[in-house]
């Protein structure tokens, strides 16, 4: 009996491995293959839960989400930016509209530009109001989620630049 226990036990671990793994090798799909490994977080946005990638060196700002075939509804990436400015977005090389987020040093946003569609390049969108961060996740986040000025992403700990 106690044999047959054991067994049940380890087939239930060899499941639960199984299913790890093929979660962690979706997610991977969302990383680009890329010199440096970027840095990932999960934060509370519009009472949603998201996964953050972090953009905090200024070759991952410059490539953003350029070039990705899809972004999960659950996904967002996290601009980092040494100070609060008018930090502008323009959509090259991006395959997908966005909704584009500008957070204050404190996390809240402080404006947002809605269903950034591919086709806007070269235009630039800056936020009114001065910005630390910029969040950019799949079109219909903002209205799907209710987020408007003021939402706060709460993020345990906001990342810094990166050199």
């Amino acid at each position: 009996m106690c044999l047959m226990r054991s067994w049940h036990f380890y087939g239930v671990l060899l499941v639960a491995g199984v299913a790890i793994a093929g979660v962690l090798m979706y997610r991977t799909e969302l990383v680009p293959t890329a010199p440096s490994m970027r840095a990932f977080s999960i934060a509370e946005f519009g009472n949603v839960s998201l996964i953050i990638e972090h953009a905090a060196t200024e070759a991952e700002r410059e490539a953003g989400l350029g070039g990705r075939e899809s972004i999960p509804g659950d996904y967002g990436m996290l601009f980092v930016f040494p100070k609060n400015d008018f930090h502008g977005f323009w959509m090259k090389d991006t395959l997908m509209p966005l909704d584009i987020f500008w957070l204050d040093d404190k996390g809240h946003v402080v404006s947002i530009a809605e269903n950034v569609a591919t086709s806007s390049y070269p235009n630039v969108f800056y936020p009114s109001a001065p910005a630390r961060y910029v969040l950019e996740t799949v079109a219909g986040f903002a209205r799907t989620h209710r987020i408007v000025t003021g939402t706060p992403l709460l993020l345990k700990n906001f990342p810094t630049v990166s050199k």
